[in-house]
């Protein structure tokens, strides 16, 4: 090696290597900051470099070669100076997705009972979810837990709710396109509304039971959102439905996600003909902007409705 190709390697700064060689091992981390996929921990900021978990750092890219990457001093120089290719990188392994489990169950579910039913979901539904294995309580966090089945009854997935607080998540291994779903009684039935979330399809079903109608007389989807996958795996297990209702929420994101619903319809030119009425029909915008929103209102109005009554009958007598 020569002094001019010390000299040329030690004008690379890591950033401007890593962009030039191996531009996938950067991680913007903050405004002016970069980290490495490999180690999180490597800190790149201000031309300066800092390994926070080993406690080393330096300003060029030859120390970086020399010091994270294990190269010698002349293999770290013929790399910068393009006389030797760049070592390739070691990436970690990706860890293998983790199988499906549903949590276990707690024998007692009053957590979660006292919860939905104070979201005004009525008993008759809980108790169909639960005989039909689609909502239990977790024995862990006393949490909702709404199951997704297969055709074949499998679970396939699982979300859970806090009873508590606002937490919500899925479950590890989850597959999205087997959301929670309240079955009609009839398995040939022609009508299925969906929902953003398992508590917005009780809703609704909670909503039909309230009004005088029969909840049993429609299939019930939850979506986990808007994404049409969980819609279309349902339309595609069940050919006999041909009405669909479009329940989500009254907001940018719910309107957005219908529009999105019935484009993905069309796209399926046997779902276009054989799904003739498609509505959008969000819940009254007064009355909040889900369906469970409308349906403690329409709780709380009947309630108010009813102790006036009560005043109006004790003042008569």
């Amino acid at each position: 090696m020569t002094k001019e190709q010390i000299e040329k390697a030690k004008k690379w700064d890591l950033l401007s290597y890593l962009q030039t060689f191996d531009p996938h091992e950067l991680k913007r981390s903050g405004p002016n900051e970069y980290c490495t996929r490999t180690h999180d921990s490597l800190k790149i900021s201000c031309g300066l470099w800092c390994w926070n978990s080993r406690g080393i750092g330096g300003r060029t890219a030859l120390d970086y070669l020399i010091k994270v990457r294990g190269l010698d001093f002349t293999e770290a120089v013929e790399t910068l100076c393009g006389s030797r290719a760049p070592p390739p990188q070691e990436r970690p392994k990706p860890k293998p997705p983790k199988p499906f489990a549903l949590p276990e169950a707690s024998r007692f579910p009053t957590a979660m009972l006292s919860y939905l039913q104070g979201r005004g979901i009525h008993p008759e539904l809980l108790q169909a979810c639960i005989q039909a294995g689609t909502l239990y309580e977790s024995r862990k966090y006393q949490n909702c837990v709404f199951v997704g089945r297969d055709p074949t009854g499998r679970a396939r997935f699982a979300c859970l709710r806090g009873t508590r607080d606002s937490f919500k998540i899925d479950v590890e291994g989850s597959d999205k396109r087997y959301h929670f779903s309240l079955l009609a009684a009839d398995p040939s039935c022609p009508r299925l509304a969906v929902a953003e979330s398992p508590i917005d399809a009780l809703s609704l079903a909670t909503l039909v039971k309230r009004f005088g109608g029969e909840w049993r007389d429609s299939h019930y989807l939850s979506l986990g959102g808007t994404a049409p996958r969980a819609m279309l795996q349902f339309l595609h297990d069940h050919p006999h439905v041909t009405q669909l209702s479009l329940c989500l929420d009254n907001d940018k994101a719910g309107m957005e996600g219908m529009e999105r619903l019935e484009a993905a319809i069309r796209e399926v030119p046997e779902l276009a003909q054989r799904v003739k009425l498609i509505y959008h029909n969000p819940p009254p915008k007064e009355f909040g902007k889900d369906y469970n929103e409308f349906l403690c209102a329409h709780i709380q109005a009947e309630r108010m409705s009813n102790r006036k009554k009560v005043v109006e009958h004790q003042n008569s007598l």
